[in-house]
């Protein structure tokens, strides 16, 4: 028979030992050495009878588990120790100035993904101006602030100086330009005649209502840009609304109806709009889409970076006809939304599913009230023509943006004196004309704006060309050290955005890679991620001017031959972007009309290198898909282990052949 273990000193001298044998008795005898220790008891005996035993008066019998035993009167105290009143963790200035100059970068970097909300206080790291200004030198002193002494961080200032601030002032109102200030009161524009309510379409309160439900639903959030103004179509304040209010939700920017403008205003805008969020160039078709395998590959690493989540909702923002729903639709191969070529066809919102973890919301589009004209939100295609009560009045600025040569060549009017001229010959030759012969001005100019609006007369906006900042993205470029090249996003998302670096908790998320064993769901939507501008089909027929970028105009004879001795099949390969001129690559004129759907005229007159080569019998779209599909390298068999370099049997291979 074991002896129960000894106590130590005089502590429960007094309490009698149980000879029980019960499993929550300490003193029983211990036959084992892996069972049940006082501590494992006493907290059994919490959870079965957490609280003391009392006798009619109130005073303690025996006391609870956990329960010191102290006699009546007795003064209990927590023992004194310094760390009760100390810091748990103490860092340094050094360690907070770096983390903050850090988080900074990351927050400003649009290819760093912000996961979720920290809990921790980080905005009074911000060092913002907004903060009312009180009078600091009576609660600090300067020298406090700036001895050698100080424990306190040091103010970080712009100027240290007079001379310095005076000569940041004098820089500041060089640059100031009147145009550009929105904050000075102009008094003409207040006396402006009342506007018709229908320049008020997009900004009602049920079409707000909606797109905060959109944006309160979405994990990702799209904005559809039209291709040929995106500025224009632009919404800073819900931008800024994300920014600052959504800071964990990720924004792209998808431009859309790229196949209205030539490829190298694609590819510009791509590269400007990159610098703020992720930008992709997209053409919504059923039949002949352009980055729909890009947009999908990118919800799916963004699918990945949710990992938590059973799935994620996408939703699509941005203006009135700039081809939200019609972007669903290319995404799902079928019409699940109502599409038309007029503003606000879309009423509500509406969920759509992609696949099994990613879902599509359809929002209204819906305007910000800014400083536009009222002629400006019509050739935005925010209001319906048929509802303008005076459309002829918006004909001039509209013949102003677009060229001449264009109208000319749509309408088949060759000379006109004014906008009245063109609109009475147009009218004479459509044979709209009214009582009397008079030409019917306001029915002409609804077909003229309709055909503005739909995307038949050629117009863009240009971008803008800056040789420090701007640099033209080229999907063929193997530099990757350069930040403009890098967000080059029709070819998927670059490192830095699919690792998911930056959460706001200072947790790094796990890099994304492109999974190849996808379910079966997926696979039926995937298409090939890798977007080539030369792909994108151009409906319309641009002149030279418009298909040669600004900077690149006045070329060099030497970089023309030798674009012009690419031959057909390289051009539609894409091979011909090696060949660059300030970053952007040069095509041959021929192929330039070849994409954009006109007729070149070498070929029309039969020219002599063509005639000593057979022309290769023309394919239909699905017998090049059948061949490209076919040569495409797949993971399977033996075929791939051919071209990759697997366990460095290549080399061994190389090794046998030279042993031979």
């Amino acid at each position: 028979m074991v002896k129960p273990r000894p106590r130590d000193g005089n502590k429960g001298a007094n309490r009698p030992i149980k000879k029980a044998t019960h499993s929550l008795n300490p003193d029983r005898e211990r036959t084992n050495p892996n069972m049940r220790d006082k501590a494992t008891i006493n907290r059994l005996l919490m959870y079965k009878n957490f609280k003391a035993k009392r006798d009619r008066k109130g005073k303690i019998i025996q006391a609870a588990p956990f329960q010191s035993w102290l006699p009546s009167g007795s003064v209990a105290r927590v023992a004194p120790n310094q760390k009760w009143f100390g810091n748990t963790k103490v860092i340094g200035q050094g360690a907070l100035q770096k983390f903050q100059e850090e988080l900074g970068k990351a927050l400003k970097d649009p290819y760093q993904v912000v996961m979720r909300q920290t809990k921790l206080p980080i905005t009074l790291l911000n060092e913002s101006a907004k903060n009312k200004r009180f009078h600091i030198l009576d609660t600090e002193s300067f020298e406090k602030t700036f001895s050698s002494k100080t424990r306190q961080k040091r103010p970080k200032l712009q100027t240290c100086n007079l001379e310095e601030f005076a000569s940041a002032a004098q820089a500041s109102s060089g640059s100031y330009d009147i145009t550009k200030d929105k904050s000075l009161v102009n008094r003409e524009e207040e006396r402006k005649v009342a506007r018709e309510m229908i320049m008020f379409k997009g900004q009602s309160k049920r079409l707000w209502n909606e797109l905060y439900k959109v944006i309160d639903s979405s994990d990702v959030v799209i904005q559809v840009l039209d291709a040929r103004d995106p500025m224009g179509t632009r919404s800073k304040h819900i931008e800024n609304f994300l920014r600052k209010e959504k800071p964990h939700k990720q924004l792209i920017f998808v431009l859309n109806k790229c196949d209205l403008v030539p490829t190298w205003v694609t590819q510009r805008w791509v590269t400007i709009l990159s610098s703020e969020c992720p930008t992709m160039a997209f053409h919504a078709s059923l039949t002949n889409p352009f980055g729909k395998g890009a947009l999908i590959n990118i919800l799916r690493q963004f699918g990945k970076l949710h990992q938590d989540k059973k799935q994620i909702s996408v939703g699509f923002i941005g203006y009135p006809n700039v081809g939200k729903s019609s972007i669903i639709n290319t995404l799902r191969s079928k019409k699940v939304c109502k599409v038309a070529p007029i503003a606000g066809e879309t009423k509500v919102w509406q969920y759509i599913t992609l696949m099994r973890r990613i879902y599509l919301i359809d929002c209204p589009g819906v305007v910000y009230p800014s400083g536009d004209t009222d002629t400006e939100i019509v050739l935005k295609g925010v209001v319906r023509v048929e509802n303008i009560e005076s459309p002829e009045d918006h004909i001039p600025e509209l013949m102003s943006r677009v060229k001449p040569e264009y109208m000319a060549k749509t309408y088949r009017v060759k000379e006109w004196t004014d906008t009245t001229d063109f609109l009475e010959q147009f009218a004479r030759r459509a044979g709209r004309l009214l009582k009397g012969g008079e030409p019917d001005f306001g029915t002409v100019s609804k077909m003229i704006l309709n055909d503005f609006q739909r995307g038949k007369l050629p117009y863009f906006v240009k971008p803008p060309v800056d040789g420090n900042k701007v640099k033209l993205t080229d999907s063929s470029s193997d530099s990757k050290g350069e930040e403009e090249e890098k967000t080059d996003i029709s070819e998927g998302l670059p490192e830095e955005f699919m690792s998911g670096e930056l959460d706001t908790d200072a947790v790094v998320a796990p890099p994304i890679e492109e999974s190849v064993e996808g379910d079966d769901e997926e696979e039926e939507v995937d298409e090939e991620a890798d977007v080539d501008y030369a792909d994108l089909k151009v409906k319309l027929e641009f002149n030279e001017e418009d298909l040669k970028p600004d900077k690149e105009a006045a070329g060099s004879e030497t970089e023309k031959a030798t674009t012009e001795g690419l031959s057909d099949e390289e051009v539609k390969k894409g091979q011909s972007k090696k060949i660059k001129q300030g970053g952007q690559s040069k095509l041959s004129k021929q192929a330039k009309k070849d994409r954009s759907g006109g007729r070149s005229r070498n070929r029309r007159r039969g020219d002599d290198d063509s005639d000593d080569e057979p022309k290769a019998p023309k394919m239909t779209a699905k017998q090049r898909r059948r061949i490209m599909n076919a040569n495409k390298i797949r993971k399977i068999g033996v075929h791939f282990y051919k071209t990759a370099n697997v366990k460095n049997r290549s080399n061994r291979r190389q090794l046998d052949v030279a042993q031979k």
